[in-house]
């Protein structure tokens, strides 16, 4: 497996010298935002990751192999290019074997993560169960991998286009614990309280790291959701994002829009609703799991594991 890894220069360095590393995933820049905002927005967070102390691996798959770690012109390759394959468990092996340019999911950042050796992973939101789910039976494989792969993910929640209860209930079920941070409600994204609770709440990375080490050193198979809700200065109100996702939500529908399509389709879509602020909340939440994901790395780093 170790073959197919390729790391950069500075996640080598950091690997090296025993530097915290904090990995980020790929589609946020080749689906999740248009460019140049995507690539700009990616070397902001890296940077934050950064100033915080540790060093940012963005992950993508190019020409056969899992890039740990991505150049600036790499990044550029991502934000730029309409070929781009969203990547998840699913995808991993035949982009790898055809060497076509892969960006990778919530699930495939985490077992990339896993398979590099690095522990805590930064993305916007997680994938959950979609809306309407009891008949299309459209669950996102990032839950499937949070039951199984031992990374933590620092998220602002789960995507508000989806149906947050039910995918609550399938981590409780997986048995995926769910920490929120500086508050007792689960985040919404775009919101800061989806009118559900997280598991726990533990505010600072020093808790959250003896957290999650002493769940590993158990033996407990799987990752860990930490969900830190957005800054409140770039949150939406809830009732008109709410609304506004549920008018794309029936575009979607009526357009027949399905299976991997649909969360590009309706960020694309909510960003002309409100005018480019959801971009702004995006971007910014990014950027605050960042830092959150950073610290928890150097915590973590602390603890023997």
């Amino acid at each position: 497996m170790q073959a197919f890894l390729q790391y950069s220069p500075e996640v080598q360095a950091a690997r090296a010298a025993g530097t915290p590393v904090v990995a980020l995933e790929s589609t946020i820049i080749s689906h999740g935002m248009p460019y140049p905002q995507n690539v700009q927005t990616a070397r902001e967070v890296e940077q934050v990751i950064r100033d915080a102390g540790a060093v940012p691996a963005t992950i993508a798959l190019i020409d056969g192999k899992v890039c740990i770690g991505l150049s600036d012109a790499q990044l550029e390759l991502l934000g730029q290019s309409k070929d781009a394959l969203k990547v998840s468990r699913r995808d991993l092996a035949y982009v790898l074997a055809t060497k076509k340019l892969g960006a990778t999911t919530v699930a495939a950042t985490m077992i990339c993560a896993r398979l590099a050796g690095i522990e805590v992973f930064v993305t916007g939101g997680i994938g959950g169960v979609h809306r309407g789910a009891e008949t299309s039976f459209d669950i996102s494989a990032d839950l499937q991998e949070l039951a199984q792969t031992g990374v933590a993910v620092v998220c602002a929640g789960v995507k508000s286009i989806l149906d947050i209860g039910l995918t609550l209930e399938y981590l409780e079920t997986h048995g995926v614990p769910v920490v929120s941070v500086g508050q007792a409600a689960f985040p919404a994204f775009f919101t800061r309280d989806s009118g559900f609770q997280a598991d726990f709440r533990l505010d600072g990375a020093d808790d959250q790291a003896r957290f999650i080490r002493t769940k590993w050193q158990l033996g407990l198979q799987g990752g860990v959701v930490v969900s830190n809700p957005v800054p409140e200065a770039a949150a939406m109100p809830p009732d008109e994002i709410d609304a506004i996702i549920a008018r794309a939500l029936g575009e979607a529908d009526a357009q027949g829009v399905k299976g991997k399509a649909v969360t590009p389709f309706l960020l694309a879509r909510i960003k002309e609703l409100t005018g480019g602020r959801s971009l702004a909340t995006n971007i910014a939440l990014v950027k605050h799991n960042a830092l959150v994901g950073a610290q928890l790395a150097v915590a973590l780093g602390r603890i023997q594991a």
